[in-house]
C-alpha cells in the first residue's frame, strides 16, 4: 500500500511540474497564438451586388499584371489619413495573421512558413516602389512565400493597405530583426 502512494504521489508531482514548465514556456513563447488572433465571421454583412457596367473592357487588373511594377502608380496617397485608417483595418483582416500585429513577420499562421514571412518595415519593403508592393501582392512572389491575393482583396484595397504600410516608416531596431529571414 505504501508503495502506491509513493508512486502516485511521484506521478502528481511529475505531471504538476510538467504543466507549470509548459505554462512557463507558453507564457513566454514569442509569436502569436490563435486564440489572440481576431475571429473573421464570412456571411456576417449581405454580400454586395455588382452594379452594372463595372466590368472593365480596357484598363483595370489586366493592365497591372502587364506593366512592370516600377512603372504603376498609386491611386491613393499615404497622406490621405482616411485610406491610411482603411489600410490599417485591412491590414488586420488580411496581412496581420502572417506579418503580425508588430508588422515583423511573427504572425501566428506566418510562423509554418519557410521561409519566414518579411518585415514590413524594414529597409528592403520600405524602399519599395508602391507598383511594386502592389505587384508582390497581388500576384505573389515567385520562389517566396508571399501568396497572390488579387482574386482575395479588391484591387482599392491592396492600394490601401499598401498606403498604410509606407506610412509606418523604417523601423528604428531594425537590426535587431535582420536575424529572421523572409520576404515579404
Amino acid at each position: 500500500m505504501g508503495k502506491k502512494i509513493v508512486i502516485i504521489s511521484l506521478l502528481a508531482v511529475a505531471l504538476l511540474s510538467g504543466s507549470y514548465l509548459f505554462t512557463l514556456y507558453d507564457n513566454r513563447f514569442p509569436f502569436g497564438r490563435m486564440w489572440e488572433t481576431p475571429a473573421i465571421r464570412p456571411h456576417e454583412e449581405r454580400i454586395p451586388m455588382m452594379e452594372k457596367q463595372v466590368v472593365p473592357f480596357e484598363g483595370g487588373e489586366a493592365q497591372y499584371r502587364l506593366l512592370p511594377g516600377d512603372k504603376i502608380m498609386s491611386p491613393v496617397s499615404i497622406k490621405d489619413a482616411e485610406a491610411v485608417s482603411k489600410g490599417h483595418t485591412l491590414y488586420g483582416t488580411y496581412c496581420m495573421p502572417c506579418h503580425g500585429r508588430n508588422h515583423d513577420g511573427n504572425g501566428t499562421v506566418g510562423q509554418s512558413f519557410a521561409p519566414l514571412p518579411g518585415d514590413v518595415r524594414s529597409d528592403k519593403v520600405q524602399a519599395m516602389v508602391e507598383g511594386v508592393l502592389f505587384k508582390e501582392i497581388s500576384y505573389g512572389i515567385p520562389g517566396g512565400r508571399q501568396p497572390a491575393l488579387a482574386s482575395t482583396i479588391a484591387m482599392l484595397d491592396r492600394w490601401h493597405i499598401i498606403a498604410y504600410i509606407k506610412s509606418l516608416g523604417v523601423r528604428s531596431n531594425q537590426k535587431q530583426l535582420e536575424m529572421s529571414p523572409g520576404s515579404m
